[in-house]
């Protein structure tokens, strides 16, 4: 099932955040040390104030009454012990919290990657990979700025903001309700302004994007849009993108510069003006030049720390939606999976295979039965080649042995035991495969090989590799099986690639081995010896062989071929060959192929 959702409500949006709670209460510790942190860093802002104060009416009045230094030094080693306190606690709370951040996103980055592996190649499907890396990534760099900052800062501000009202309200009652009502007419203005700041911003996001990717498809089509003469048109399509942009860019810029006249005028405005009240209370005898100072010092800290919460209030959401994307992954739940009591799988190993009566639609095309009332029953020990035409539900078989899907009708057996009542780890234990489609990882040769069995040593690796005819360009890789070889396999051509996917299979030693087309990277030289190998390895063991080439089906005990998802003809080479059915006209095609 893909993984969307509508866009939820705010409140809604917010109660996702709850996932990182419950990983973030795994670390009371950090997080009570982080607290006290915050309460000490933001008491310590909030008293620099009341120190400016301090050094204003008693150490420069102190002064100019006559004080001794060490009176008037007093203040001043008051305002820096607060200092000092506040740049500890903030360095502190810093750090907690950082860590904090950092551990949680550790923590649900490898709490959804053990969530994927556990699901079925379905749900890769029905969504995509490149999206389900971006919120292991992307999305989680949201979340770890979220609770490293973005928490802290409102927290801190929420506290900055309470303390100073109250402060506020000790030194001057009035001016302070003055304050609390120009406040909301400053924030009000930034707030509105800012979201339609913020709404134009993402339209020119968009805008931009739209020209990047017209460049991007434009210049990977270079050879179309010059073969068909559409150069003059291309050149229309990209000029209006940029001018769709500009246009974007200039309304926001606009009201960009509308917020910013309106900001600068309310603010210092409101400032003249609780100043010039200020100044004539001064006069008057009512506050002193010290407790002004400490005024307009802490009015600025609650009023920046009330403009921030709108914009940590903007960060949450965008965590919260970070959150409930990453929650959508946590919560998936395998299709397949072992049953509460899963029955062991029948010693000794033998890699016998039967299907009886099978059934089988895949979930992208519900409308196509890629098995229809399917029977097979391969002997242990025996070599069974598969052949037929493209859709013809050959690669079926192999994903319903590893149980990558269960079939909607009848019963897949390994050994004798229904695939469904055994744990999946356990009969794909007994399995080995080489896919159509060679997965290399980027990692060593000897990580790559050793996959297949990982506490293998560099005799059996070798071994391994011999047998695949992988040795000879293994020993001349730069530094052996140490070597390096590229995102999906860069440094090896298509062959190496598929000779070292065939060695890893051999090296697991299972049973029960599935090649799907082994062979078909290979060159003709190479073929041959890695099917001469593949003869010998077959014995003693059960091998299902899906190939076109007829190198591959002549060394097969029995060749099935399938049509629609049936078997519609079975034999040895030579009798299906003779009969002139479907099995001859593949061979036929094959045969004029390569003679063309």
């Amino acid at each position: 099932m893909a993984i969307a959702r509508p866009e939820p409500a705010p409140l809604r949006q917010i109660g996702d955040l709850r996932m990182i709670w419950d990983r973030a209460v795994r670390y009371k510790g950090r997080i009570a040390a982080a607290a006290l942190s915050l309460l000490v860093a933001a008491g310590a802002t909030l008293a620099i104030p009341d120190g400016f104060r301090r050094v204003i009416d008693q150490g420069f009045g102190g002064a100019a009454a006559g004080a001794d230094a060490a009176a008037i030094g007093t203040h001043f080693q008051y305002l820096l012990f607060i200092v000092l306190v506040m740049a500890l606690a903030t360095a502190s709370r810093f750090y907690f919290v950082s860590w904090l951040g950092e551990r949680v996103v550790a923590d649900i980055r490898a709490d959804v990657h053990d969530n994927m592996l556990r699901l079925e190649p379905r749900f890769f499907e029905e969504n995509r990979p490149s999206e389900i890396a971006s919120r292991i990534t992307t999305d989680t760099a949201v979340i770890e700025t979220v609770v490293g900052s973005t928490v802290s800062v409102a927290l801190r501000n929420i506290v900055m903001a309470v303390g100073g009202i109250i402060y506020l309200f000790t030194l001057a009652p009035m001016l302070t309700a003055g304050l609390l009502v120009g406040i909301p007419v400053v924030i009000v203005p930034i707030m509105l302004l800012g979201r339609r700041v913020k709404n134009l911003s993402r339209s020119s996001q968009d805008r931009i994007a739209d020209v990047g990717s017209i460049v991007a498809e434009t210049l990977a089509a270079m050879r179309i849009v010059q073969a068909f003469a559409q150069e003059r048109r291309e050149s229309r399509r990209f000029r209006d993108a940029v001018e769709s942009a500009f246009a974007t860019a200039r309304r926001r810029v606009v009201v960009r510069a509308a917020m910013t006249a309106i900001v600068i005028s309310l603010v210092f405005g409101g400032i003249t003006m609780l100043m010039w009240q200020a100044t004539v209370d001064v006069a008057q005898g009512n506050i002193s030049g010290g407790t002004i100072a400490a005024f307009v010092i802490t009015g600025g800290l609650v009023a920046g720390s009330l403009g921030a919460l709108t914009e940590v209030y903007g960060e949450l959401l965008r965590g919260a939606g970070a959150a409930g994307r990453l929650a959508e992954l946590l919560n998936e739940t395998p299709q397949i999976r072992a049953p509460a009591e899963p029955k062991p799988l029948p010693e000794p190993a033998l890699g016998a295979l039967t299907l009886e009566g099978v059934t089988f639609r895949y979930p992208t095309r519900p409308e196509v039965s890629a098995l229809a009332g399917f029977d097979l029953d391969v002997k242990p020990g025996e070599t069974l080649a598969v052949v037929g035409p493209s859709g013809a539900g050959k690669s079926t078989l192999f994903q319903l042995a590893l149980r990558f899907y269960d079939p909607d009708e009848g019963v897949v057996r390994l050994d004798g035991l229904d695939l469904r009542d055994a744990e999946p780890a356990d009969l794909r234990g007994r399995i080995a495969l080489v896919p159509q489609e060679t997965m290399i990882f980027a990692a060593s040769a000897r990580d790559n090989l050793r996959y297949g069995m990982w506490d293998a040593s560099d005799e059996r690796l070798w071994e391994a590799a011999e047998a695949a005819n992988a040795a000879e360009f293994l020993r001349k890789l730069p530094d052996g099986l140490d070597t390096y070889l590229g995102e999906g396999g860069a440094r090896l051509s298509g062959g190496q690639r598929q000779r070292v996917a065939i060695a890893r299979a051999l090296l697991r030693d299972s049973p029960l081995l599935l090649l799907d087309e082994a062979t078909s990277s290979l060159d003709a030289e190479s073929e041959r010896l890695v099917q001469a190998s593949l003869e010998r390895l077959f014995e003693g063991r059960t091998t299902i062989v899906i190939a076109h080439r007829l190198a591959t089906v002549r060394a097969a005990d029995r060749i099935i071929v399938m049509d629609h998802g049936r078997i519609v003809e079975e034999g040895a080479h030579d009798v299906l060959n003779a009969r002139g059915g479907l099995y001859a006209k593949l061979a036929r095609l094959q045969f004029e192929g390569l003679a063309a």
